[in-house]
């Protein structure tokens, strides 16, 4: 009896090994000690034939700890048989015990669940004997950088600023000692404005009597200095009524006595009303302002045809050299502005170098390209390898980000150069949500559309051939020539393209390559580029 129960605990004993060999699906990780934040890897293996479908679970976290990559599955063929390979990279940040709990694999719509694994993740001890410890850093604010295109229109504004403000301090420094009546046409029209000006202040009527006949007569030897030639301004009353008498007599002008006689009395009233204080009835001033309008003019008619010649000869000499004035103000400011433009120019090729200059000012050739360092980078998602002359820049358009059609993931686009450069890249990749393949030819025939709309081409030529990589990745591949109209030559030119579209079961990258036709250079940059391409399958 007792031998027969050893018996059959043997058999249960060994049912239950055979049963642990034949689970479904095994799990295992490569540690089961880690520090804190460092990655294990764990591990899911089951085998199938070649009809069976598994799904292996696809998660953010396992339990408490986090995943940080989930990697392609990996097949190897035993037999009639496949081994999937499936590895999570896997962390925790915080110490302590954890689990990696039972996952669910789905083979054949049937669950299967893996064993649990324990995980120990411990922290990292600090000798503070040896390592000083130190305050936590207050928070720094830091500001937001001007970007490129801000700074260099910034740095161009200040300089046509610069420019601006030498020609207003010059003309402010020409103009200083000038007054205003020069905006007349001639002096007898300077001087009956002057007269009604004054009239319009009411100067004497609030009892500035003063300033009223200091005005008055100032207007007066004005236009007597500037008809006559005669140093009125500067000379007393008794030198200018000599000077005005012996004028009239050189020129036969023909004035009477009595005129003089007015005159005389008028400006030795002023005399007294400046230096003595006396003050007119107002009917003498009224009087007195009248007199001198008419002095005025009974001079203005006097003067001979050989006066207002040389009167009118004045005045163009002084328009001529306002003009002059104008022109040579004009030549300093753009002298200083183009100084200005020079050193900021020397500033940023001694500070930038030369590739600054002519990616931002210049902008390259196709010879400097060619010859230049070149980039080999990965553009994205799915990705595209490829080398070129220059980093291609990420172009982000918000309208576009926010607006995608239901299927669409993401989509991201990067460029160098324009369409109307001497050589330009783009490279468009669009990740869809669900499995779909897509239509090579539809996806060209948008491309050659975009070039119509966005730069208005014509005369577009299309040829299109099957496209192979490396790697074995079959795409589609558009080329041909266009016109295209260049804004900044003001003319039409003639441009090749190449636009090279893969599309996989998640996903589309497309490739596009624009430069004038003939140009060697380009066609070799061209077809560099295209030889360099790898692309990155999409996964789910």
């Amino acid at each position: 009896m007792i031998k027969n129960k050893f018996y059959i605990l043997l058999f249960l004993l060994l049912g239950t090994v055979v049963f642990a060999q034949q689970k479904p699906v095994q799990a295992t990780v490569d540690s089961t000690k880690i520090k804190i934040g460092s990655q294990f890897n764990l591990t899911l293996k089951t085998t199938v034939d070649s009809t069976t479908q598994v799904y292996f679970p696809d998660s953010k976290t396992f339990g408490y700890l986090e995943v940080l990559e989930s990697y392609p599955v990996d097949t190897i063929k035993k037999a009639n048989q496949y081994e999937l390979i499936k590895r999570y990279g896997l962390t925790q940040f915080d110490t302590g015990k954890y689990t990696v709990p039972q996952l669910p694999v789905i083979i054949n719509n049937k669950q299967f669940l893996t064993d649990s694994l324990a995980i120990q993740v411990m922290g990292v001890v600090v000798d503070t004997t040896k390592q000083q410890m130190y305050d936590i850093k207050p928070v720094i604010t830091v500001k937001k950088p001007i970007s490129n295109v801000w700074k260099y229109s910034i740095i161009l504004a200040l300089i046509i600023g610069a420019g601006f403000l030498v020609n207003w301090l010059l003309k402010r420094y020409q103009n200083k000692d000038k007054k205003v009546e020069e905006i007349y046409a001639t002096p007898i029209e300077k001087a009956t404005n002057l007269l009604q000006n004054l009239e319009k202040k009411e100067l004497w009527q609030n009892g500035d009597v003063k300033s009223y006949y200091s005005e008055m007569t100032d207007i007066t030897r004005t236009y007597i200095e500037e008809t006559i030639q005669v140093p009125a301004m500067e000379s007393t009353t008794a030198e200018l009524l000599a000077a005005l008498k012996e004028a009239v007599i050189k020129k036969k002008m023909g004035i009477k006595k009595d005129t003089f006689e007015t005159f005389e009395k008028i400006l030795k009233n002023a005399d007294l009303v400046k230096f003595a204080k006396s003050k007119p009835l107002d009917f003498e001033i009224a009087s007195d302002r009248k007199n001198i309008e008419g002095i005025i003019f009974t001079i203005e008619k006097s003067i001979p045809k050989e006066v207002e010649q040389a009167i009118v000869d004045e005045r163009l000499r002084k328009e001529r050299l306002i003009k002059q004035q104008k022109v040579r103000r004009i030549l300093i400011a753009t002298g200083t502005s183009l100084v200005l433009f020079i050193a900021a120019f020397t500033y940023f090729l001694s500070t930038d170098g030369l590739d600054f200059v002519k990616d931002k000012l210049i902008g390259h050739s196709t010879k400097d390209l060619l010859k230049g360092e070149w980039v080999k980078s990965e553009y994205g998602e799915p990705s595209v390898i490829i080398e070129t002359p220059k980093v291609l820049k990420r172009f982000n358009d918000e309208r576009v980000q926010t607006n995608l059609p239901a299927n669409i993931k993401s989509t991201q686009k990067f460029l160098y150069g324009s369409l109307i450069d001497n050589f330009s890249i783009a490279i468009n990749t669009t990740t869809f949500k669900d499995s779909l393949q897509a239509d090579n030819d539809a996806i060209l025939n948008e491309n050659i559309a975009r070039f119509e709309k966005t730069v208005g081409a014509k005369g577009i030529i299309v040829k299109t051939d099957d496209f192979e990589i490396k790697d074995g990745f079959t795409g589609k591949r558009g080329y041909g020539t266009m016109t295209i109209f260049n804004p900044a030559k003001n003319e039409d030119e003639r441009m090749e393209y190449q636009i090279i579209i893969f599309s996989q079961k998640f996903g589309i990258q497309e490739i596009a390559l624009v430069y004038r036709e003939g140009d060697e250079n380009a066609k070799e940059i061209a077809d560099r580029i295209v030889k360099s391409i790898e692309l990155r399958k999409v996964t789910e």
